[in-house]
């Protein structure tokens, strides 16, 4: 099945007047049924200098946090890149959060230049993140960073 980007985020900008839980644990849930190769899908939210694992369908983790500038999620945050990798093995700062993993992508969420969490997704296929899937994801991280940004940033 592939990844239609625009269509989780119609979904996601229907629950507008919803809690902005209820959103995140909604794209979450979206993007692990839609996507054949997604073994873990998560959002974290930037608070402070870490990201908090807010929502998650897959293994349990114990990367319930993670400063910026770690891994492939502080990474992005701290290089304010989206990151796409093929193969983690390759990484030396890679941190594992399941030894099946082969590759795994990460996009920001924004809400205008600020950045307010990512999503990230881990695959237990070798180069399982397509440019095209990449773009859909935008899709999706745009809307929540429309959505629930203003409202994060308040808490903040």
């Amino acid at each position: 099945m592939m990844l239609d980007g625009g269509r989780i985020a119609d979904e996601l900008y229907e629950m507008a007047a919803a809690p902005a839980d209820a959103i995140l644990h909604r794209a979450v849930q979206r993007l692990h049924l839609s996507g054949e190769p997604y073994d873990w899908v998560g959002i974290y939210l930037l608070s402070g200098q870490h990201l908090v694992l807010h929502s998650y369908i897959g293994q349990p983790t114990q990367q319930g946090r993670i400063a910026v500038g770690q891994g492939l999620c502080g990474t992005a945050v701290s290089e304010n890149r989206d990151m796409n990798i093929p193969d983690v093995a390759a990484m030396s700062d890679h941190v594992t959060r399941d030894d099946e993993t082969r590759s795994e992508t990460v996009v920001r969420v924004r809400h205008g230049e600020c950045i307010v969490g990512v999503i990230d997704i881990d695959s237990r296929a070798a180069a399982a993140f397509a440019e095209e899937t990449e773009r859909e994801l935008r899709l999706i991280a745009d809307a929540l960073g429309e959505l629930v940004g203003p409202r994060l940033r308040q808490q903040s």
